[in-house]
C-alpha cells in the first residue's frame, strides 16, 4: 500500500503562510489552516473577509503567490479532485436538464460513472422526498429544491473532503435545518467538510474547529471551545437587601442597572462570592452563570468594526433568502 501522509498528519487540509493578491491588493495575507480528518471546520467572516479566495487556493483553483498547502496528502490539490466534492458561492445547474441527470452529471465530473450517478441519484432524490422531481427539469424547482440538487451533485461521488462556499446563503430556515442535516451526515459517514460562512449560528451549531477571518488574515484557528474560552463567563446577579457586607465581593466599580449586577465571574470562581453572599444575608432572587457565545468571542478577537461587517453580510443573506 502506498505512502499516505494524511495518516500520519491527521490533517485532511494543511496550509501555511498563503498569500494571494488582486491588483496589488491582498485577499489572503499569510493563512495558516489545519483541518483534521473527519471534522466539520468552519471559515467564519464577512462577506470580502477573503473566504472564498483562500477556498480557491487550498483547492488549487488558483495558485498562492507565497506559501504552501497540502490537500488530501497532495502538494498539488487538484491531484486529489476526484476525491473531493466543491460547492461554489456561485451556483449554476443546467435549467433543462432533468434532475437525476444534473446530479449523475456532476458526479461524472469527478469520475463517476453516469449509470452508478443516477441511481445514486434516485435515492438521494427519494430519501428526502423529491422523488417526484426525478425526471422534471432542474427549471421546475424551488431555489431550496435546485440549492439541495446541487449539494447532491457535490457528493454523489462519496467524496472524502467536501467544500462548501457559503452553502447556507439565500435559504430559507427549513431548507439551512436540512443543509446542516446533510453536513452533520456526511461527517458521520466518515467525510471531513469545511465550509466558509458569514453566519456565526451555523458555526456554533456545526463546527468543531474553526478558523475567524478578517481582512485576509487568520485571527483565531482552533475549536469553537477555546474561542469563547478567551472571554470569562459573566455572572448575573440580583438581591433583595440593596446593600450590605457582602457588596465587597463584588468586583470594584460594579453598578446596578434595574436591579442587576452583572459582572465577569472572579478568578477565584462563585463559592466565595456565594459565600459572602449568604453569609451576608443578601437575599439572592437571581443568580445565573452565563458562558459568552462565539458571537461575543468573534467581537474580542476581530473587534467590533468586523463584526458589524459581518452582520451586515447576514442581513443581505436574509434578504435574499425572503
Amino acid at each position: 500500500m502506498g505512502d499516505n501522509p494524511t495518516v500520519h498528519t491527521g490533517l485532511a487540509i494543511e496550509a501555511r503562510g498563503l498569500v494571494k493578491s488582486f491588483d496589488g491588493k491582498r485577499a489572503v495575507d499569510g493563512i495558516d489552516i489545519a483541518v483534521p480528518q473527519g471534522s466539520i471546520y468552519g471559515i467564519l467572516g464577512p462577506n470580502g473577509a477573503g473566504k472564498t479566495t483562500t477556498l480557491r487556493v487550498l483547492l488549487g483553483i488558483i495558485d498562492p503567490d507565497e506559501g504552501s498547502r497540502r490537500l488530501l496528502g497532495h502538494e498539488r490539490p487538484l491531484e486529489a479532485a476526484r476525491q473531493v466534492g466543491y460547492l461554489p458561492e456561485e451556483r449554476g445547474l443546467y435549467p433543462s436538464m432533468k434532475t437525476r441527470e444534473a446530479i449523475a452529471f456532476m458526479g461524472a465530473l469527478r469520475g463517476l460513472p453516469l449509470r452508478e450517478g443516477r441511481k445514486r441519484a434516485e435515492v438521494m432524490l427519494r430519501d428526502i422526498g423529491l422523488g417526484g422531481y426525478v425526471d422534471k427539469p432542474v427549471k421546475s424547482l424551488s431555489k431550496g429544491m435546485a440549492q439541495t440538487v446541487q449539494l447532491f451533485g457535490t457528493i454523489v461521488h462519496h467524496p472524502r473532503l467536501i467544500v462548501l462556499d457559503e452553502p447556507f446563503s439565500g435559504l430559507d430556515a427549513i431548507n439551512q435545518a436540512r443543509l446542516e442535516n446533510m453536513i452533520r451526515a456526511q461527517a458521520a459517514e466518515g467525510a471531513t467538510i469545511i465550509f466558509s460562512t458569514h453566519v456565526i449560528a451555523h458555526a456554533e451549531r456545526l463546527c468543531e474547529r474553526i478558523a475567524i477571518i478578517a481582512h485576509g488574515k487568520v485571527r483565531f484557528e482552533g475549536s469553537v471551545a477555546e474561542a469563547r474560552e478567551r472571554l470569562r463567563p459573566h455572572v448575573r446577579l440580583r438581591t433583595r437587601s440593596p446593600d450590605g457586607p457582602w457588596r465587597a465581593a463584588l468586583p470594584p466599580g460594579m453598578h446596578q442597572v434595574d436591579g442587576l449586577w452583572s459582572f465577569e465571574l472572579p478568578r477565584s470562581g462563585i463559592e466565595p462570592l456565594l459565600k459572602a453572599l449568604i453569609d451576608g444575608h443578601a437575599g439572592i432572587e437571581e443568580l445565573s452563570i452565563e458562558r459568552p457565545g462565539l458571537h461575543d468571542a468573534f467581537v474580542a478577537i476581530a473587534g467590533e468594526e468586523a463584526a458589524r461587517e459581518l452582520q451586515e453580510s447576514a442581513v443581505v443573506q436574509a434578504e435574499a433568502a425572503e
